[in-house]
């Protein structure tokens, strides 16, 4: 195995600055009521590429040795075949203050991680599709209360399956009309009775599964009309509105995105998003001549001794998939998250308005729960991300207005607009997820000194 390639990074990105005031200035004007709001707003201006903190300063407010420690801790899994590698990014004020590349990139082949490595992030697709139907949002062409069958006519009319036994003690569904419709924003919220395949068992469930509804799967044949029409001829798993279930709402959203803006997904996102924020390397499949960058899984799962099957990325796949079917790098990643920790800019650039950011990740559920709550205790759902509402009740670190989302095969991220801060971690090992996303969050957490 390589030795960790890991250090403090002086590039910056571009972050709100309130020039000429002081931190402890700038908390006095934001306690100062309506007249501190005029000045807080007179004295900030974007902060342009490459003015951010010095490094000192900003890695004065880390502690490197504590994060060093994590990392050799990881560089020792990866060794141990724990999994085979990863990519980890820091950054705190605009400034990165840690970068590391652990491990290998391809197991088969033995190639140490590089730094831009390409991952597939399935279900990290989900905040920038959800960008994406609220710049529509902003451009007029939807409203978040609209039916969604307004503009996808097939999702009209959908029965709740009510799930009994029959006289043979095995399940059967009854339908029932359902009392509203699904709204875009239940689409962004997980509220929609809409499902996925998995997650539980259920005779709805079942149905999905039957019908072949399996958007982020390898395999798959069919596009986003084609799964509309699909969804169409299902039963939902709840009333709209009544019951947060993770599910192929975001995939809807795709389909929503193509069917108003009259672009494919791809064409839409890299028009509105990518390109504007350089992120150079993420789209819905790695073109040949960047396919030696795509981080490979173990064949075989080190705990489960089963296959280890992830999505093709070096052909455009058939169904662009809204929910799960992008990949990405580190670095492209973190600049979507700073132009969020940004309120919607980076680099000059405005993607959606500052408000529009604060109202995605502000919590949307309230006390809407469902038999699997992903998020966690303590984490609302905003539209499209995790919200955390307390900073207790998580078992994991963070604070009260971090969120977060992750990709079935390892990725995570999350920004914490209190501490200034993003992190990201890129890795392809799916059973082994869930434990370094929480000692990531420790270590990070346990770094900050200031």
């Amino acid at each position: 195995m390589s030795k960790p390639r890991f250090a403090s990074d002086t590039r910056h990105l571009s972050r709100p600055r309130c020039a000429g005031l002081s931190e402890r200035s700038i908390r006095a004007v934001v306690l100062g009521g309506v007249i501190g709001a005029a000045l807080l707003a007179t004295a900030c201006a974007p902060m342009k590429t490459g003015s951010s903190m010095s490094g000192s300063t900003a890695a004065s407010t880390v502690s490197s040795a504590r994060l060093d420690r994590f990392i050799s801790t990881i560089e020792a899994d990866t060794r141990a075949g724990r999994i085979p590698g990863a990519v980890m990014l820091v950054s705190r004020d605009g400034q990165m203050v840690k970068a590391a590349a652990l491990g290998v990139e391809n197991p088969q082949t033995g190639k140490p991680m590089a730094r831009d490595a390409i991952f597939r992030i399935y279900s990290m697709t989900k905040p920038i599709v959800s960008i994406g139907i609220m710049i529509l949002v902003e451009d007029g062409r939807i409203k978040l209360a609209d039916p969604v069958s307004r503009h996808l006519p097939a999702m009209a009319n959908l029965k709740v399956g009510i799930e009994k036994t029959g006289p043979d003690g095995k399940p059967t569904l009854e339908l029932i009309s359902a009392t509203r419709e699904m709204t875009v924003q239940d689409l962004l919220r997980h509220t929609s009775g809409l499902t996925y395949g998995v997650f539980g068992k259920s005779a709805v469930k079942s149905e999905y599964l039957k019908a072949g509804l399996t958007p982020g799967s390898p395999g798959v044949t069919y596009d986003n009309a084609e799964m509309i029409k699909r969804l169409g001829t299902l039963p939902l798993s709840s009333v709209p509105g009544s019951t947060w279930d993770y599910s192929v709402s975001t995939d809807v959203l795709g389909a929503l995105i193509e069917r108003v803006s009259g672009q494919t997904l791809d064409a839409f996102l890299a028009d509105r998003i990518l390109r504007p924020l350089k992120m150079n390397d993420t789209g819905f499949s790695v073109p040949p001549g960047k396919q030696g960058r795509i981080a490979e899984p173990f064949p075989v799962d080190p705990d489960s001794k089963q296959p280890v099957k992830l999505l093709d990325v070096t052909r455009a796949p058939a169904l662009l998939s809204g929910g799960g079917g992008m990949v990405s790098t580190a670095d492209d990643y973190l600049r979507f998250a700073q132009m969020m920790l940004n309120g919607g800019e980076l680099d000059g650039v405005r993607i959606v308005s500052r408000k529009t950011i604060e109202y995605m990740t502000s919590d949307h559920t309230g006390d809407i729960r469902g038999p699997v709550y992903l998020p966690g205790p303590g984490y609302g759902f905003g539209l499209g991300v995790a919200v955390r509402k307390s900073t207790g009740e998580s078992a994991q670190y963070g604070s009260a207005g971090d969120y977060y989302w992750g990709g079935y095969a390892g990725t995570y991220f999350w920004v914490d607009p209190k501490e200034r801060l993003i992190a990201i971690w890129m890795m392809q090992a799916p059973s082994q997820s869930g434990h370094y996303r929480t000692v990531l969050r420790t270590a990070v957490y346990s770094s900050l000194d200031q």
